[in-house]
């Protein structure tokens, strides 16, 4: 499961009030939105993205002998999750695992994964055995695939000894941020074991994305944390957004246009890793999570 992207510009504003919950937005939000869409191209490849690694999920498991059916569905836009749930649930699939393509929990966005799926089933088939992933930020393979992208990063920046990297993840309102919400805590994990792997030591951390004012969202923001290490007398910044898995408008426009021109005002150079998207060691770590949950329900029935 992944967030879901409009397909082009006409469905920017549909796309929005679906994002906010059937909220009226005004045309300024709506044409501010666009505007970013437009500077990417249009569209993202997220939902093209997202078929490529269910794809790549199925043969995977297949080949490793946890055969299953893969397939995707959106949060805020087409093929939505619920609709895909009631199609699938047709077969009375023997268990339903739901993996959403975000690393980390929160309860705001992986809970919201898995309420959409229950609604899905609730439709016509609430007996249809449900298992979610709750998180899956210390899979060996994805730290693998995150260090690798930043050492391969590192080897083509010129001076990269004076590089800070600084791993990323989409900020969340405070307000639903309960105190004992893991979120912030295993993106910190997270960024420690691909530090390590990568054997990176300057390092920080920051949240990105955020849609509200500063203070009413989990911080620091990138912007501040580019501030603050331009203070410091930091030329270079290699971001790794670990929080993100593909392709889309928080990487595409929020850190390769909006980001970087804010770096580049403040005397510096960022760079950003390359997207996980269908790299197979990103499968692999897929394939890892989903498998002892398939292999469980084989042995016991």
């Amino acid at each position: 499961m992944a967030y879901g992207s409009p397909n082009s510009l006409d469905e920017v504003g549909d796309y929005l009030a679906q994002v906010r919950g059937g909220r009226v937005s005004t045309p300024e939000e709506i044409e501010h939105l666009k505007q970013r869409y437009q500077r990417v191209g249009g569209q993202t490849p997220l939902l093209q993205i997202t078929k490529s690694q269910a794809d790549a999920l199925e043969k995977k498991l297949v080949a490793d002998g946890a055969p299953a059916r893969v397939s995707f569905g959106m949060k805020h836009w087409h093929p939505f999750i619920e609709d895909v749930v009631e199609k699938i649930s047709i077969d009375n699939p023997p268990i339903l695992v739901g993996l959403a393509l975000a690393p980390h929990y929160s309860k705001l966005s992986i809970g919201g994964y898995e309420d959409s799926v229950r609604r899905g089933l609730a439709r016509k088939y609430p007996n249809v055995p449900f298992v979610m992933v709750k998180n899956w930020h210390t899979e060996p393979s994805l730290i693998t695939a995150l260090s690798s992208r930043v050492s391969s990063a590192l080897s083509e920046i010129s001076g990269s000894d004076r590089t800070m990297v600084v791993f990323t993840a989409h900020s969340l309102p405070l307000r639903a941020v309960p105190d004992e919400d893991p979120y912030q805590d295993q993106l910190l994990e997270t960024s420690r074991l691909v530090a390590k792997e990568a054997r990176v030591t300057d390092w920080d951390f920051a949240f990105q994305s955020a849609s509200g004012p500063t203070g009413t969202w989990l911080g620091p923001s990138l912007k501040e944390k580019i501030s603050e290490l331009s203070n410091k007398g930091t030329k270079q910044i290699l971001v790794c957004p670990i929080g993100f898995v593909s392709d889309h408008l928080e990487i595409l426009y929020d850190l390769d246009v909006e980001a970087r021109d804010y770096a580049n005002s403040h005397g510096i150079e960022l760079a950003r890793t390359l997207s996980l998207n269908d790299d197979p060691k990103f499968i692999e770590a897929l394939a890892a999570v989903a498998t002892p949950i398939l292999v469980r329900r084989i042995l016991t029935h």
